[in-house]
């Protein structure tokens, strides 16, 4: 009775901290770890506090409370003796000192690079179908390799997952089984996956074998047996949990925190008995059955029946009345408490349904904490952030800061070795107080002989010339036949570069060329037909959404319900959600993204297709943005001449070019997980566009005349 009274008065009054962070956004101090990070960001101007600040600041967190009575337990724990304890506590890791700077060898990586190997499967080993996920998603990934001696990181295929006995799914001799490994050397330069270890009734963080030097990407994983800057702390998942992607989030309005109908939900298990169970069985004092609704059930388990008390078949009844999928999504603070380990999934459920988490796990060294500030509540968690946080303790000379790691688009995407300056990157340009780029690069893609001072993409160079926001023209020149001679260029007031490229495939468009010096690329297709007005309008544009693709033809797609596949079509519309890159304008950084961050096997496929370069960078810009791209102005002949016909060896005279690129769509979806691209029903045009006012007050009047 009296741990009861003990929780009823945590949660309370965790309840009410939770209320007044709601109302009057108290800040509290989650670890140490972050109280220096918002310290640091404070010297460096990065945290303003709000002005009307006027709530207390406590000298401390919630102290840490004991998990479970001892002595209202002692029966379900008398077969441990406290020397039992003691060892399986102190054999948890026997690199318990163990930092980067101590148990990892940097010298793997400096040749190399940080590339990531995976043993391959031993015969008759089983894997689990959650440990196959993250094995293939190394695989697939610009680390991976398959080759060890360019390795820098090694990563176990045996199944480590499950170090709970119980289990069906616990891999048997798995101590012998790791010494025996050629490559081991100690566990130096090894990561370690585990979501489950330990087993009834303490269910203590002992995976069952030497990890030696061995990192642990490990779920669940207390703040004490944590070694900072060398574990990693990984969120609990089921195996159902997509192995990238998975669903939009469901914040569907800028508020936070959402208001929404309930004030604070929890649906899950009551242990009745063993760790974990006095935290769960204290809810039913705060549940009220409107805006705080904690359910919880008893049956779970072949012998709940045993244990049962008073309160089971009506927890169990009330239990049954309500939905967790629409409690989850309707409320604005979603509980998670503990259960018999720290972790839950209900974490990363809160998340994905734009719910904030409140903790009741006390000792819980939360994912990703070494980059991530929880005290914001609001981030979604990825697990391919786990190779980029160790990345980013060797190479620590181009680390990414807090500001990268906990603002959009988040650290996955922005690349510390493309630049160590965030104004270089089209996210930060409101942050750090920097205007858009006044200058663009024309980048010409050619692939058919210039036989004719008449063809297109003369005139095509010429017109982008003459734009006043133009500062150099770069002709990538992919022709089978030689370069032509100088004189058969136009002559230009800006400098005009011809590049020979090297493979002449099609992806060599996207390289991320030194000649670039603009942040602004206007990417044309030979063929492609604008006038300097149009070429002058588009960059205003861009220069308003510099994160974006902004250019003219658009294309969209759809789910096929019959073939159960993505479609792609070129119909004129009410909505698009591409922006195809033969005229088109974005930031030079995802020349960058394009090379160094997709894999190899897209980029393949693109160049042996010679077909679908520009659906794969509309792919990756909007999973970097998680915005459509800006369609402007079209001109009246833009369906006829826009993507020319004019080139007998233009592709997209070829039949199966349509087929191709349907192809691509779903090819690309499936790397990504998700489909990242986004409708979108607006169109930008000119001020007064169309008005029946005077040309002459009209900016782009040109364009209503083409």
């Amino acid at each position: 009775m009296q741990a009861k009274k003990r929780y009823f008065i945590l949660l309370s009054a965790g309840s009410c901290l939770a209320l007044l962070f709601y109302f009057g956004g108290l800040h509290f101090r989650a670890s140490r770890s972050h109280s220096r990070r918002d310290e640091h960001s404070g010297r460096n101007g990065l945290h303003h506090p709000s002005p009307d600040h006027f709530w207390p600041r406590f000298p401390d967190a919630l102290r840490p409370f004991v998990p479970w009575d001892p002595v209202e337990n002692e029966d379900s724990n008398a077969h441990v003796s406290p020397r039992q304890k003691r060892d399986a506590n102190s054999s948890i890791y026997k690199g318990k000192k163990c930092r980067m700077e101590s148990c990892f060898d940097f010298t793997l990586c400096k040749k190399n690079g940080f590339k990531v190997y995976v043993y391959p499967q031993q015969k008759g080993e089983k894997i689990a179908e959650s440990y196959q996920n993250i094995l293939a998603a190394i695989e697939g990934s610009r680390f991976y390799t398959s080759d060890p001696s360019q390795a820098c990181l090694f990563v176990l295929s045996l199944d480590t997952l499950d170090r709970d006995q119980l289990s069906p799914q616990y891999v048997h001799n798995l101590r012998s089984k790791v010494q025996s490994l050629h490559l081991w050397n100690n566990g130096r330069n090894h990561l370690i996956f585990n979501l489950y270890s330990g087993t009834w009734p303490d269910y203590t963080e002992d995976v069952g074998f030497d990890i030696g030097q061995a990192m642990l990407a490990k779920a669940s994983i207390s703040t004490e047996n944590f070694r900072p800057n060398f574990d990693v702390s990984i969120p609990l998942f089921s195996k159902d949990h997509p192995r990238t992607g998975g669903e939009r989030g469901f914040l569907k309005f800028n508020t936070i925190p959402p208001l929404r109908k309930y004030m604070l939900v929890f649906k899950g298990k009551r242990y009745l008995t063993g760790i974990g169970s006095d935290t769960r069985n204290a809810l039913y004092h705060v549940h009220n059955g409107e805006d705080v609704v904690l359910l919880t059930t008893c049956k779970h388990g072949k012998d709940w029946q045993k244990h049962k008390d008073s309160r089971c078949d009506r927890d169990n009844t009330e239990y049954e009345k309500y939905d967790y999928r629409e409690m989850l999504h309707n409320a604005t603070f979603c509980l998670v408490p503990r259960g018999r380990r720290l972790g839950s999934f209900r974490f990363l459920e809160a998340l994905q349904a734009a719910c904030v988490p409140v903790m009741l796990s006390n000792g819980w060294e939360l994912p990703f904490s070494e980059v991530i500030n929880w005290n914001q509540a609001a981030v979604i968690g990825d697990e391919r952030l786990l190779l980029q946080i160790i990345q980013d303790r060797i190479f620590k000379h181009i680390s990414r800061n807090s500001l990268i790691w906990n603002k959009h688009p988040g650290g996955l995407f922005v690349l510390p070795q493309y630049s160590s300056y965030l104004g270089d990157f089209p996210y930060y340009y409101a942050n750090l107080g920097l205007k858009p780029p006044s200058k663009f690069t024309a980048v010409i893609h050619a692939v058919t002989p210039l036989v004719s001072q008449s063809q297109p993409v003369l005139k095509l160079l010429v017109a982008a010339a003459k734009s006043q926001y133009c500062a150099q023209i770069i002709v990538l020149w992919n022709c089978d036949k030689p370069l032509p001679a100088k004189h058969r260029w136009p002559a230009t007031t800006v400098p005009v570069i011809v590049i020979e490229g090297e493979s002449k495939v099609m992806s060599s468009r996207f390289l991320p060329y030194d000649n670039i010096i603009t942040d602004a690329v206007l990417s044309l297709d030979e063929d492609t037909v604008l006038s300097t007005t149009e070429v002058d309008f588009a960059f205003t544009v861009w220069q308003s959404f510099p994160e974006r693709i902004v250019g003219y033809p658009a294309r969209s797609h759809f789910w096929d319900n019959s073939k159960e596949r993505w479609g792609y079509t070129s119909k004129w519309t009410n909505d698009y959600s591409m922006v195809l890159t033969g005229a088109a304008i974005y930031h030079k950084y995802y020349h960058y993204l394009y090379t160094h961050y997709l894999p190899a096997s897209l980029k393949n496929m693109v160049d042996q297709l010679a077909n679908c370069e520009d659906i794969l960078m509309n792919f990756l810009v909007s999973a970097v943005t998680k915005l459509p791209p800006i369609k402007v102005t079209q001109k009246k002949q833009y369906k006829e001449t826009m993507m020319g016909q004019t080139s007998r060896a233009s592709r997209w005279a070829d039949p199966d070019h349509f087929a191709q690129r349907q192809s691509c769509m779903n090819t690309f979806a499936s790397w990504f997980g998700y489909m990242p691209l986004i409708h979108s029903q607006m169109r930008l045009d000119p001020v007064l566009f169309k008005d029946q006012v005077s040309i002459l007050r009209k900016k782009y009047r040109d364009i209503e005349r083409l």
